[in-house]
This record gives structure tokens, sequence and C-alpha cells, in this order.
């Protein structure tokens, strides 16, 4: 499988008032076409950061990011960025917010934001203001805007971290069933171990801050997976061991 993203000796550093404050020190790794990579470690470890140089947003001090072998250091259309903070207009309807991302287009735009409407559950709903949702259908909403533009690759920082753990199950399962039907690459930055392993087929730990490469777990399962079976529970296990928390 062709690689899709090579970061490669990534370092960023920031002012502070006692001077430079490494947040991320050297990292390097890859993630191929159609993979879903995850990436967890300690709170304030770097991983947003490190998430905003990949996709563009924030530039490395040293170090590169390629996408399809390029030199990568800006936004571009091949990604989008999903974070917990929201992304849709609440002044525009679901079908107007599914619309917006497809101004170039000169054809077909209403029929292609019904189907990805349609797509995650929100049916019905095209007409909806976003006050008018619940925290599920807002996100279902903020997913297909993503979709809808067919970016080659989704940058997903903690997307689902403010649904309750009922809803971000559902959610889950939801971007599960989309990634059956649609390929995407996925660059997944998540505090939930669960959540990694239930979604990625690798998940990478980073150390305390400045952020390292800690560890990486091949999560070779297939899906549907039972989380309670005692093949994710021995991976959570030992990821949660790599984050220094032990819960025997």
């Amino acid at each position: 499988m062709p690689v899709k993203i090579v970061v490669d000796g990534v370092h960023k550093s920031f002012a502070s008032d006692v001077g430079p404050l490494q947040v991320v020190d050297g990292v390097s790794f890859t993630v191929d076409d159609g993979e879903s990579v995850a990436i967890v470690g300690p709170s304030g470890c770097g991983k947003s950061t490190l998430m905003n140089i990949v996709a563009g947003f924030e530039q490395a001090d040293r170090g590169s990011v390629r996408i399809d072998g390029a030199e990568h250091g800006r936004p571009n259309a091949k990604g989008i960025l999903i974070s917990q903070h929201g992304s849709v207009f609440p002044w525009l309807t679901v079908q107007q917010n599914l619309m917006f991302g497809l101004n170039g287009q000169a054809h077909g735009r209403q029929t292609l934001a019904d189907h990805y409407a349609a797509m995650v559950g929100l049916q019905g709903f095209e007409g909806s203001y976003p006050h008018e949702l619940s925290g599920g259908m807002l996100k279902r909403a903020e997913l297909a805007r993503a979709l809808v533009v067919k970016p080659e690759i989704l940058y997903m920082d903690e997307p689902f971290s403010a649904l309750d753990a009922l809803m971000n199950l559902r959610m889950r399962n939801e971007l599960l069933r989309v990634l059956a039907e649609e390929r995407h690459t996925v660059l997944l930055i998540t505090h939930d171990v669960e959540e990694a392993i239930h979604l990625a087929d690798r998940v990478l730990v980073l150390s305390q801050r400045p952020a390292r490469i800690q560890a990486m777990f091949d999560v070779r399962l297939p899906h549907p997976r039972k989380l309670s079976g005692p093949a994710v529970q021995e991976l959570r296990e030992a990821i949660l061991r790599e984050l220094g928390v032990d819960e025997a």
C-alpha cells in the first residue's frame, strides 16, 4: 500500500516567559493510503500541535511533512480538519452548510449535499439549523460537511470528546460505517485509548512534552471490534501502561 503521509523529524517550540518551550521533539512516522492512525498521549504533551503541523496550520521549526511525496506546508484540498470545537455555520441550515464547501462546483451541489446528509443519518433534517439539532446530530452534520468535499485525508482532533459516552460510541460506529463505504486516510488525535483501538489500524503513543514517539501498537483486529473482548482489553492495558496508568 502506498505511503500517504510522511512526518520526518518534526520539531516545534513556542516562546514563553522563561525562553523557548519545546513542544514536539523529532517526531517521525508514516501513514499509508487508506490507513487510520490514532495518536494518544498525556494531556498537554503536544498532540494538537503535531496535528496542526501535519495538517498545515502550523509550521515546524525543523523537519518536514510530505503528502503523496510532495512537501506539505499549508492546508490544502487533500485534507480537512474535524475538531472538538465544531465547524458548522450557525446561520446556515444543514443543507446550506454542506453546500458551502461545494461553492466551486457548478452543478449537483444540492444533490451531493443531500446524499451526504443521508449517509450520516440526517435525512429529513436538511432544512434544520444547528441550534435545532442535538449534540450527536450536530456532530453528524460536521462529519458530513467534511466528507462532502471528498477529502483524501481526514484530520480528526478529538472530534467526539464533547459527547457523552453513548453518543461517542454511536458516532464512532457511524464513522466506521462511512469509512467502509468511502476510502479516506485518517489521522486521529484522542485522549481516549478505547476510541483509538476502536477506530485505528495503528496507535502511536506520545511521551510527556516535548512529544516523542514512545511506542507504536498495531491493531490487527477485524471490524466490528468487540470492545469487551480479551484482545481489545489486553491492547488497552498495554497502551495504558505506556501512558503510566496501571489499572491493576
